[in-house]
């Protein structure tokens, strides 16, 4: 069973916010304010409506992660991994803990499929390598037990990105 799962991990370079996926991972602050960046383009494609649900949740621990309606998004949902506080640093517990916490709630949901991007390179400054390789690992372990997930894609913004990530996943040990 455990040798498939790179079966079901899609790394691709393109816009999170289009991404045809049940949920999409916002890189989040723990305040669940959707500020620039990927939440900011998450605020205005989706709409007010992921902002007020963000708003009653919030705030949560930092590496946790909490769930929204997709508004007029194409995902249903959308996952806030809260890799930072407001104006901090992603950390790499914080990074591990929000993406596992993400995959979660995907599967407390009986989600078939999640996108994420790169958590925490932007404004928070966590090293697209190691970035990969963390988020990489914890989908692995997700992907090799029991879980809803039959898809988990990495929607990167810009080439050297989606080629690290590639790259990571090459290299990886079953």
């Amino acid at each position: 069973m455990g040798a498939g799962w790179r079966d079901k991990v899609v790394i691709r370079q393109g816009d999170l916010t289009e991404a045809a996926t049940d949920a999409i991972v916002n890189a989040a602050n723990n305040d669940l304010q959707l500020g620039g960046g990927v939440a900011g383009a998450i605020r205005r494609k989706g709409g007010p409506a992921i902002q007020h649900e963000c708003d009653a949740i919030g705030p949560i621990p930092v590496g946790e992660a909490a769930i929204t309606t997709g508004g007029n998004l194409p995902a249903r949902f959308v996952i806030h991994a809260a890799s930072m506080r407001l104006g901090g640093r992603t950390t790499e517990d914080n990074l591990r803990s929000s993406t596992r916490n993400s995959l979660l709630r995907a599967r407390e949901k009986g989600l078939r499929s999640i996108a994420f991007p790169a958590v925490g390179t932007g404004i928070a400054g966590f090293a697209m390598d190691r970035c990969a390789e963390v988020m990489l690992e914890e989908v692995r372990d997700h992907l090799k037990g029991a879980t809803s997930l039959e898809r988990v894609e990495f929607v990167l913004f810009d080439a050297p990105a989606r080629e690290v990530f590639e790259r990571t996943l090459a290299a990886m040990a079953e």
